[in-house]
């Protein structure tokens, strides 16, 4: 274990800036995503907390940006890797490996009956677009708009505000919908007759489907002859073992899977129809996957070992559990501050969510920054909220007790009126600014 001083890190970190656009490899690691007090970079981690690089100990609440669902460094996932490493990684033919973690998830998932890996969301989301417009010979895709992130490809980043480099005719043909608005997707049917290929969307985010919504969107692309795709690369193994689409009784016909599946160690997966899948088979049209380290063991046997941990213990239950109690607390504390409006918890206790505002309702970059500042001085990361199986009452408790002071803190900004003077350094940005 290292320990540098503060103006060392701060050189690192220049460093990093020089040589790397945006300074991280992941734009939600970047800096303007976290108050300035919030460590530069992380050494290490063990079980709910990380540790960076002068000794700190924080609880963490980003848990590699919702990848690791049984918590750093878990042992029994280590072992399996430690002992398949012996072996090697990556070879010229499959492993067994390969075919045997299929069939898990086949069997586990409801629509899945065919199997293809990969290292990333991106890659299995953009894999799933490619097959909708086989299958169906059609190019038009809708997207739910409140839903932030589904690929780095261009179909997704031509339809966000930051589409440099993308042609315009590829941001042409992603069109979006709003989530529990049947009435507008029903409307973009009308507008592309016969030409919508696919649905993307997660089935749920923080806002419960309404209305049988869920229900009349898979019926309406039934109907309409457009594949229903399901992003579950966070519901998936957090809202139910055998994913949100069992959760909430929909079978969608391709789904995707990655973060939380490998306990933070690299997998993806893409399951779906057998008579779909099969369009990228080696004599099918469908150049579906093929990436040097999509199968590699490493990843591979994260996923299974993580796998049988959820079977064998309550991990999904311990979300939920921890997720319940940590909503009440906030939610104690906001009345207990008179935080309404400015404050909100929100989302399914399996993933809970903090959002802030102004007093017209405008979501807040100031107050979420000085809730991210105040809660690293007590030791807690929580620039967002993903629950991993290690938190327990330990972490529950520095958890409420942070959020017990740094909403003190805020109410008194907001009092004094004196928000962006409380905060140092400058305000969290949105990595897509609309």
């Amino acid at each position: 274990m290292k320990n540098y001083s503060k103006d060392q890190l701060e050189q690192f970190r220049q460093r990093a800036h020089a040589l790397i656009p945006a300074g991280a490899h992941t734009y939600s690691k970047a800096d303007n995503q976290f108050s300035s007090n919030a460590p530069a970079f992380i050494e290490r981690g063990s079980g709910a907390s990380c540790f960076d690089y002068q000794g700190n100990e924080f609880v963490d609440y980003g848990m590699g940006i919702f990848s690791v669902s049984l918590g750093h460094a878990y042992p029994e996932v280590i072992e399996k890797i430690t002992q398949q490493l012996a072996y090697g990684n990556s070879f010229t033919r499959p492993s067994l490996l390969e075919g045997e973690f299929a069939e898990q998830l086949c069997d586990l998932i409801p629509s899945a009956e065919m199997v293809k890996f990969a290292k990333n969301g991106s890659d299995v989301t953009s894999a799933a677009i490619r097959l909708a417009r086989a299958y169906t010979g059609k190019e038009y895709i809708i997207r739910i708009r409140e839903q932030p992130f589904h690929s780095f490809d261009d179909w997704f980043i031509g339809s966000t505000s930051r589409p440099g480099g993308i042609p315009d005719n590829i941001k042409s043909q992603t069109i979006s919908a709003s989530y529990n608005n049947i009435e507008e997707l029903q409307s973009l049917f009308d507008q592309y007759p016969n030409q919508i290929a696919c649905l993307l969307m997660e089935p749920v985010t923080f806002d419960e489907p309404k209305d049988n919504y869920l229900q009349k969107v898979r019926e309406l692309c039934t109907k309409k002859g457009t594949l229903l795709i399901f992003d579950e690369i966070i519901t998936g193994f957090r809202w139910h073992l055998k994913g949100a689409q069992h959760f909430f009784g929909i079978t969608p016909d391709i789904s995707t899977f990655g973060k939380g599946m490998s306990n933070g160690f690299p997998c993806a997966a893409i399951v779906g129809k057998k008579e779909i899948m099969q369009l990228g088979n080696m004599n099918g049209p469908v150049f579906l996957l093929s990436c040097t380290y999509g199968s590699e063991l490493t990843g591979l046997t994260a996923a299974m070992a993580t796998l049988d941990v959820f079977k064998k213990e309550p991990v999904i239950e311990n979300l939920w559990s921890y997720g319940k109690q940590l909503i009440e607390g906030i939610s104690q504390q906001i009345e207990f501050f008179h935080l309404h409006p400015y404050v909100r918890v929100r989302g399914y206790a399996c993933r809970p969510d903090l959002s802030f505002h102004e007093e017209d309702g405008r979501y807040s970059f100031a107050l979420k920054t000085l809730f991210i500042q105040e809660m690293v001085k007590h030791k807690v990361l929580m620039e967002r909220i993903c629950i991993s199986y290690s938190h327990r009452e330990k972490e529950l408790q520095q958890t409420l007790e942070g959020i017990h002071q740094t909403f003190r803190a805020m109410k008194t900004a907001l009092e004094t009126h004196r928000v962006r003077e409380s905060i140092v350094g400058a305000i969290v940005q949105p990595v897509f600014r609309f």
